[in-house]
């Protein structure tokens, strides 16, 4: 494990190095950095990643971005996660793997009391409609897994919430 300062990314090439399949979680929230702190969270920070790790030798990168992303959407946050699936797909990897999962249902340290609120509801429709809204982060994080074990066919493969809840599920 290496601890890397985002902010000077590319000094820490050599965390990069080596490695045969990168997973990217990376995110935060626009009213924790702000507008343009989410950009460069969400879209910059990753995007540099990405390159790092591809001219460290990575051949498979597994993305976790959103469903609904968009590069053209009119929403904020749709928009960037659009625009780093665009990025990170360019950067040539052998295999990239892009998992767009619906509202994830976890439990926080920090308090978030509407995306609570949200998770409470979300977790009861969950009941009836599991695939529908929401996946908890255990299975995206097992979908992930799956993904690096078999990469499958192709350049590029885009993982809707269903597929997500069936790989977690293997």
């Amino acid at each position: 494990q290496a601890v890397v300062d985002f902010e000077r990314l590319g000094e820490h090439a050599a965390a990069f190095q080596g490695h045969d399949v990168g997973f990217c979680c990376l995110g935060t929230t626009r009213a924790k950095a702000g507008a343009d702190g989410f950009v460069r969270v969400d879209r910059d920070y990753v995007a540099q990643a990405a390159e790092l790790a591809r001219a460290g030798g990575c051949k498979h990168f597994i993305l976790q971005s959103s469903r609904g992303a968009d590069a053209q959407s009119r929403f904020l946050y749709l928009r960037v996660k659009g625009e780093v699936e665009n990025l990170v797909q360019a950067v040539g990897f052998d295999h990239c793997t892009i998992l767009r999962p619906a509202v994830l249902l976890c439990r926080r340290q920090e308090s978030r009391p509407m995306e609570w609120i949200a998770q409470q509801f979300l977790g009861a429709v969950a009941r009836l409609f599991p695939t529908a809204y929401s996946v908890p982060v255990e299975m995206v994080a097992r979908a992930m897994v799956a993904c690096a074990l078999q990469p499958g066919e192709g350049k590029v493969k885009v993982l809707e919430n269903r597929a997500i809840h069936e790989l977690g599920k293997a």
